[in-house]
C-alpha cells in the first residue's frame, strides 16, 4: 500500500473520533459570492491555522464564515513554517475537507528559523542541521501537493562563523547567490521532484526586489531553475512602514516579474499588515489585477475566516462614494441578514469583485520600455516613484532593442554594456530618458561619448521651475494656488547650444537643468535630473509633472495631467485605467487619440472637453477629456476612435 493511501486509512479512523460539529456555531448562511471571471483567487493556510483545520468543527466553522465573505477557487495548505511542522495526517485531512467543497489544493513551506525583535531569522545553510531540515521540509509538502509554492524567506541572513569561512573572499551578495542557487538545487527541487514527479515547485518572490542579491534572492538563474515563480503585491502603506514601497509596486513588480518568467509568473500575494486604511489594502489587490495577474493569493486564513470586522482605519473619504464604497457595502450586508460583522474576507471579496467587472476588458499591459538588468540595484524602486506620478512603465529585465522610446535609471548601469546600447538605439533613431543617477554612474564608462553631462557634486534647493526650450524666455511651471516647497537636486554642468534645457530649476538666480536635451546621430536623448529624495517627486508641480510626462510617454497613445499619486495603466486594446491614491477627490485630463471615452463596465460616454493638434513631433491629433476621480479610486474606459 502506497504512503497516500495508508495515511489516508489512518485518517479515515482517526475521524471517527473527532468531535461532532455544533450548527448554531455557523454565521447566518448567506448566498457564496459569486465565481469570478478574470482570475483565480486563493487563501494561504499557515501552518498553524492548517493544524486546527485537522479538527472538522473548526474547520466548517471558519469555512462557512471565509465563504460567506468571498469567492475563493484555491487554497495554499502549509507544511512548515519557523520550525513547525504539520504532520502528514493533519495535511491529508485539511486537504480532504477542500476538496469535498470543490476548493483546489496546493502545499505551501516557509522556510524560515522564526526571528528575535521583529527581524526574520533565515536556515544558516552552512549547518548540516538545517540543510537537513529544509529537505525534509520540502519532501513532506511534495509527498502531499502536486504544486508547492515557497512563502519569501528563501533568502540568506546568517554570519555565522561557518558562512563567513565558506565566504572566503567573495562579496557577501556573490556568495549568498551562489549558495542559494545550490540549495534550490540540491535540498529543493531535487528532493520534491525525487518524491513526486509531478510535483511543481514555485518561488514567491517578495516586495523588496531591488535588494535581493544582497541576500541571495536571484531573479536570473533561480527563476528559470523552478517550475514557475510568483509575486508579492504586497505595497501596504506607502509612509509608515518600513520598506516604504509606493503603491504603483502592486502592479509594476507584476509587469517586471512577467518580463522574467512569461507565462511562468503565476500570481500576486497580497496580505492584510500595516494598513492604515482598508481603501490601501483594496488598492493592492486592484493593481496586481490591473497587471494581469492569474490569480491572486490573499496571505492569509486568519483574517479572511475569523469573526471580527476589519479593522478600516482612518478614512476622511469615508462619506464619499469611492471605487471602494465601503459604507454602501456595509449596507447591503446588514440587508443581507448577516449576523457577524465585515470582516477582512469581505473586504477581499468586494475588492475583487469590483475588479472582476473591469479586468475582461483590459489587453495587454503597455507602458515606457524601462530596463531593469538581473541582480542591479540604483535609484531604488525609483520605477514605482514615477507610476505613482502617472508614468505607465513597463519593467524588464532586457534591453528594449526595438523600444521607439526607453526609461534607463542608475540601474541600468550594472549592464556593462550599456553605454553601447544606448548609442545603437539612438542611432536607430530612439528616444532614450537617462535618469541624473545613470548619467552620474556612467561619467567614466563612456557616456560622455554621447553628451558631457557633467553632475558637479553640488547640490540645489530649487523652489522655481521654468519651461525654456528655445531662445528667449521661459514659461513659469509653478503652481499658483501656493507657495513652493524647496526641493534638493543635483547640479549638472552642460554646454550651452549643444544641449539644450528643456526644464530649468531656478534657486537664487542659479538655474540648474531639470530635463535636459542633446541630439545623437538620429534619436534623442533626455536627461530627467531627480531629486535627491525620490519621494519629493510628489512636491512638483502639477505642470512640471507634464512636462516629465511629456518627455518619457509622450509616444503613448495616452497621457494624463494631473497630481502626483494619480497613476495611468494603459492596454494595447485603447482600454485605460486612471487610478489615484490621493485623500480627495481630483481632477484629472486624459489626452486621448479618439472622438470619445466609453466607461467600463458601465457603457456611460464622455465626449471630449477639447481638441488638441497634432504635435510638432508628429503625434497623432488628441482630445482632452476632463473627469474627476474620487479618494483611492479608479475610472477604466475604452477610446472610441
Amino acid at each position: 500500500m502506497g504512503l497516500r493511501h495508508t495515511v489516508l486509512a489512518a485518517i479515515v479512523a482517526a475521524s471517527i473520533t473527532l468531535p461532532a460539529f455544533a450548527q448554531t456555531s455557523l454565521p447566518t448562511p448567506l448566498p457564496i459570492p459569486a465565481r469570478y471571471k478574470n482570475f483565480r483567487a486563493a487563501i494561504y493556510i499557515a501552518v498553524g491555522d492548517v493544524r486546527k483545520l485537522a479538527d472538522r468543527a473548526t474547520f466548517d466553522r471558519r469555512y462557512a464564515r471565509a465563504a460567506s465573505q468571498l469567492h475563493f477557487d484555491k487554497v495554499y495548505i502549509e507544511a512548515y513554517r519557523d520550525r513547525v511542522f504539520a504532520t502528514d495526517a493533519e495535511l491529508e485531512l485539511v486537504k480532504r475537507y477542500f476538496a469535498e467543497k470543490g476548493i483546489a489544493t496546493a502545499g505551501g513551506i516557509t522556510l524560515a528559523a522564526g526571528g528575535e525583535g521583529g527581524q526574520f531569522g533565515t536556515f544558516d545553510y552552512e549547518k548540516p542541521a538545517d540543510r537537513a531540515e529544509c529537505e525534509k521540509a520540502v519532501r513532506l509538502a511534495a509527498r502531499h501537493f502536486d504544486e508547492v509554492i515557497l512563502d519569501d524567506f528563501f533568502f540568506y541572513t546568517s554570519k555565522s562563523e561557518a558562512d563567513i569561512s565558506a565566504k572566503g573572499a567573495r562579496s557577501w551578495t556573490a556568495y549568498r547567490l551562489d549558495t542559494m542557487r545550490k540549495v534550490a538545487r540540491d535540498l529543493v527541487l531535487a528532493p520534491a521532484h525525487a518524491v513526486n514527479p509531478r510535483v511543481k515547485m514555485v518561488i514567491k518572490y517578495p516586495n523588496w526586489y531591488e535588494h535581493f542579491q544582497g541576500l541571495g534572492y536571484d531573479l536570473d538563474q533561480n527563476a528559470q531553475a523552478f517550475d514557475g515563480i510568483y509575486s508579492g503585491t504586497e505595497t501596504r502603506d506607502p509612509t509608515l512602514t518600513d520598506q516604504l514601497l509606493q503603491q504603483y509596486e502592486s502592479y509594476g513588480i507584476i509587469r517586471y516579474f512577467d518580463n522574467i518568467r512569461p507565462r511562468g509568473n503565476g500570481g500576486g500575494w497580497v496580505d492584510t499588515f500595516s494598513t492604515r486604511d482598508v481603501d490601501r489594502y483594496a488598492e493592492q489587490l486592484w493593481d496586481t489585477l490591473f497587471a494581469k495577474a492569474p490569480e491572486i493569493t490573499l496571505f492569509n486564513w486568519r483574517p479572511m475566516s475569523e469573526d471580527a470586522a476589519a479593522d478600516t482605519g482612518q478614512r476622511p473619504w469615508a462619506s464619499t462614494p469611492t471605487s471602494f464604497d465601503w459604507a454602501a457595502e456595509q449596507r447591503r450586508w446588514e440587508a443581507s441578514g448577516a449576523t457577524l460583522p465585515m470582516g477582512w474576507g469581505r473586504a477581499a471579496g468586494y475588492a475583487l469583485e469590483t475588479a472582476d467587472t473591469v479586468v475582461g476588458a483590459l489587453g495587454k499591459p503597455i507602458g515606457v520600455a524601462s530596463y531593469k538588468p538581473y541582480q542591479s540595484s540604483g535609484e531604488d524602486f525609483l520605477h514605482n516613484y514615477l507610476g505613482t506620478i502617472g508614468l505607465p512603465i513597463e519593467l524588464s529585465p532586457h534591453f528594449p532593442d526595438t523600444a521607439k522610446t526607453m526609461l534607463l535609471t542608475e540601474a541600468a548601469a550594472a549592464d556593462p554594456a550599456i553605454v553601447g546600447k544606448i548609442r545603437g538605439a539612438l542611432k536607430r533613431g530612439a528616444t532614450v530618458v537617462v535618469t541624473s543617477g545613470l548619467v552620474e554612474k556612467l561619467q567614466d564608462k563612456g557616456f560622455r561619448d554621447l553628451a558631457e553631462w557633467t553632475p558637479t557634486g553640488r547640490r540645489v534647493l530649487i523652489d522655481h521651475f521654468v519651461q525654456g526650450y528655445g531662445a528667449g524666455n521661459g514659461t513659469p511651471l509653478n503652481a499658483t494656488d501656493g507657495v513652493q516647497r524647496p526641493i534638493l537636486f543635483p547640479d549638472i554642468r552642460f554646454y550651452t547650444n549643444d544641449s539644450w534645457a528643456i526644464v530649468r530649476g531656478v534657486a537664487a538666480a542659479k538655474g540648474v537643468p531639470l530635463i535636459l536635451m542633446n541630439h545623437y546621430a538620429a534619436g534623442t536623448l533626455y536627461m530627467l535630473t531627480m531629486p535627491e529624495n525620490p519621494g519629493d517627486l510628489y512636491a512638483l508641480p502639477p505642470a512640471m509633472l507634464g512636462q516629465i510626462r511629456a518627455v518619457a510617454s509622450g509616444a503613448l497613445p495616452v497621457t494624463i495631467d494631473a497630481p502626483a499619486q494619480v497613476a495611468l495603466f494603459l492596454y494595447d486594446n485603447d482600454t485605460l485605467i486612471v487610478q489615484s491614491y490621493r485623500a480627495e477627490t481630483t481632477p484629472v485630463t486624459i489626452h486621448a487619440a479618439g472622438r470619445e471615452l466609453v466607461e467600463i463596465p458601465s457603457g456611460a460616454t464622455l465626449a471630449p472637453s477639447a481638441a488638441v493638434a497634432g504635435s510638432a513631433e508628429a503625434r497623432a491629433a488628441r482630445a482632452d477629456f476632463a473627469v474627476s476621480i474620487p479618494p483611492h479610486s479608479f475610472r477604466a474606459f475604452r477610446i472610441v476612435r
